[in-house]
């Protein structure tokens, strides 16, 4: 059997040397006789691994003490309405930026525990754009101010942040470990692993301690970010398998030669299919030029009735999950980290191929 290119948006494709060796250790690990997923939580080999992942992706991130790596479940759904419980303690509001799909889901859940200032929007843009920054209703008494630098549905996706004394917290569910960024700026930073670091079942949160304080007693236990920290992420058995897959797909990074040197390729990789789609009039993008995501790319055919058939015929050539998000139709190729430049040149000579046929 033949793998092919999956350019599914999550869960996402992983390095295939990953996979090979997880496909290795997979009934006996380092010499344990079980697998990671017969393992104790609570085992100095298990205990070895959630080590190991922490160590790692401070360095791919160079994270200093100031923060706590947590490794939460529940999915990064969960964290919208997981971040204002913790968060928001103390406060009267938050500031939410509204950017897209994801950007709407948190501020839906945020208002169930307080105000939510929405400090600006695109939705009039139709989420094509980023709201200027200069505009923003910024209330520097809020808890928070939080935003979603990509949004994996609409493909648009800013790397500046706005000037405020507020913590920011983003959802860099799509862009961890993508290109480059300093977690210095962020008070909390969380993402989803299907993506770019391994399987769905954990969320990454990279909290700063001093937030920690702002957890209440009253919280559900598993949910408050104190006690994740307190207990190194284990209150309760963790995702050990996923955390093990992570910890594979930092060390990956590592040997690809880290985050800068895959930021480079993921520059390469999208310059070359949105290349491909400005220059034709067969396709087009939507976004704005300026904030057009590098990790997932929308894309519509000049004639809608043949986007049935470019799916059809693109899964045949090997060429899987195309299909854009059912609230916005149309294709979208995700190029997270995990996709070769070689899956992106096969979707591009296939999209020319393609349009020479039905163009």
């Amino acid at each position: 059997m033949s793998r092919v290119y999956n350019f599914c948006s999550g869960p996402a494709a992983l390095p295939e040397e990953v996979l090979k060796k997880a496909q290795s250790e997979l009934l006996d690990w380092h010499g344990a006789g079980v697998s990671v997923m017969e393992m104790s939580h609570r085992s100095a080999e298990f205990m070895s691994i959630l080590a190991s992942a922490k160590a790692r992706l401070a360095r791919l991130l160079n994270i200093s003490d100031d923060y706590e790596i947590l490794f939460a479940q529940g999915g990064a759904s969960t964290l919208f309405a997981q971040i204002p419980a913790n968060l928001m303690n103390g406060f009267d509001s938050a500031c939410y930026l509204d950017t897209g799909a994801w950007s709407t889901k948190a501020i839906k859940e945020a208002k169930k525990y307080g105000q939510v200032n929405v400090v600006g929007s695109s939705k009039e843009q139709r989420y094509q754009t980023v709201p200027d920054f200069s505009t923003l209703t910024l209330d520097e008494s809020a808890a928070y101010l939080h935003l979603c630098p990509n949004e994996t549905i609409g493909g648009l996706e800013f790397s500046d942040l706005p000037e405020t004394s507020l913590p920011i917290v983003a959802d860099l569910s799509s862009t961890i470990l993508s290109r480059k960024i300093d977690v210095s700026k962020y008070g909390m930073i969380y993402a989803g692993a299907q993506k770019n670091v391994g399987p769905a079942g954990v969320v990454i949160c990279i909290v700063r301690k001093d937030l920690l304080a702002r957890s209440s007693d009253d919280l559900p236990t598993t949910w408050s970010f104190a006690n994740l920290a307190k207990n190194d992420s284990m209150i309760n058995t963790p995702p050990t398998f996923a955390i093990y897959l992570a910890d594979l797909v930092f060390e990956w990074l590592e040997n690809q030669g880290g985050v800068e040197a895959i930021e480079q390729a993921n520059i390469r990789k999208a310059e070359a299919l949105y290349r491909a789609i400005d220059e034709s009039d067969f396709y087009s993008n939507p976004i704005d030029p300026a904030y057009r995501s590098r990790m997932n790319v929308p894309f519509v055919l000049a004639d809608k009735s043949l986007e049935a058939v470019f799916l059809e015929e693109s899964e045949a050539a090997g060429l899987r999950t195309l299909a854009g998000h059912r609230s916005v139709g149309g294709m979208r190729a995700s190029i997270y980290n995990a996709m070769p430049m070689e899956g992106v040149q096969a979707l591009i000579d296939f999209m020319h191929s393609f349009e020479q046929r039905h163009g």
